[in-house]
């Protein structure tokens, strides 16, 4: 019987979620197309015998082809239910393997899944001309002829770094800004038997396309079939540049989504829906200290896509 102190009431959950991303078409939902969301979605009613549908709220909505290893979703369930400790062990009966839950936790109702996150952190998978590719790993790299000078590349990643508009590196959407703020943007070579090269890139946000064309920008560069001067140009201008290389999506996994502490979720909110607009000055990085509210209060939170 359902205690009448909860009826009507719900409890939020979060969901720690990782997945293959080479047979899905992308995180979002859509008719006739197998994506994580639309997996998820249908499974999670039949595994806790809901009769409702029960919607998932994502961090970040991933491109077709995209990994993850650290996605985070919630859900709000009836506050007398508790999925506890079933549910993961549920979901990995019926799941297809190339999907996981890992976690399940209560979390606050006042923590949304990408309002509330602070950054994104992505790994791009790299084999050059100095690699020993394995064919096992192939789902998870993306290789490139040339080599690639890790020091030219970490300087190209460097140069743009902070709050900017990153419209030429963006698939642009109607109503939405193209600011954001890169905080890490780097690359490394592994000491394993590949020698995989990792570039990590972290923001407090992606746009659609915005980490794998920032990875086909920075190969150009590390490669020397362009220079940093060609970066420069591209970085200052307004609109999507045509001259980008978007590198495939096998290559891009997303590592994890970082939240603040309790006490600071509210102060999160505030800042992630207030829409970040360009300073008068273009040229180069922007206001470090953080956005700039738009002046038409639509709100964004910069969670639209990764990839």
């Amino acid at each position: 019987m359902t205690d009448p102190d909860t009826r009507g009431r719900t409890r939020r959950w979060r969901l720690d979620i990782g997945y293959d991303g080479t047979d899905f078409s992308g995180w979002a939902r859509q008719p006739d197309r197998r994506t994580v969301q639309g997996e998820l979605e249908s499974w999670l009613p039949r595994v806790l015998r809901s009769p409702d549908p029960i919607p998932l709220t994502v961090a970040g909505r991933t491109d077709a082809g995209v990994h993850a290893r650290g996605q985070v979703a919630h859900i709000d369930l009836p506050a007398d239910l508790d999925p506890r400790p079933d549910l993961v062990r549920r979901l990995s009966r019926v799941l297809d393997p190339d999907i996981v839950v890992d976690r399940v936790t209560p979390v606050p109702d006042s923590i949304d899944a990408p309002v509330a996150a602070q950054w994104r952190r992505d790994v791009n998978r790299l084999w050059d001309a100095d690699s020993d590719p394995d064919p096992l790993s192939r789902r998870q790299v993306v290789a490139v002829r040339e080599h690639l000078d890790l020091d030219r590349l970490n300087t190209a990643g460097g140069s743009l770094l902070g709050l900017r508009d990153f419209a030429p590196f963006c698939k642009r959407r109607e109503g939405a800004t193209t600011i954001r703020t890169l905080t890490d943007c780097r690359a490394r070579r592994l000491d394993d038997d590949c020698a995989t090269i990792c570039l990590t890139v972290r923001a407090d946000a992606f746009c659609h396309s915005m980490v794998r064309s920032l990875v086909g920008a920075l190969t150009a560069v590390a490669s020397g079939r362009r220079d940093q001067y060609w970066l420069d140009d591209v970085a200052a201008a307004t609109r999507r540049a045509s001259t980008i290389l978007v590198m495939p999506a096998a290559g891009l996994t997303l590592e994890e989504v970082g939240y603040p502490p309790a006490d600071q979720l509210a102060a999160r909110a505030r800042q992630a829906r207030a829409v970040r607009v360009a300073p008068p000055e273009r040229s180069g990085s922007m206001d470090p200290a953080g956005p700039h509210p738009d002046p038409r209060g639509t709100g964004d939170c910069g969670c639209d896509q990764e990839g």
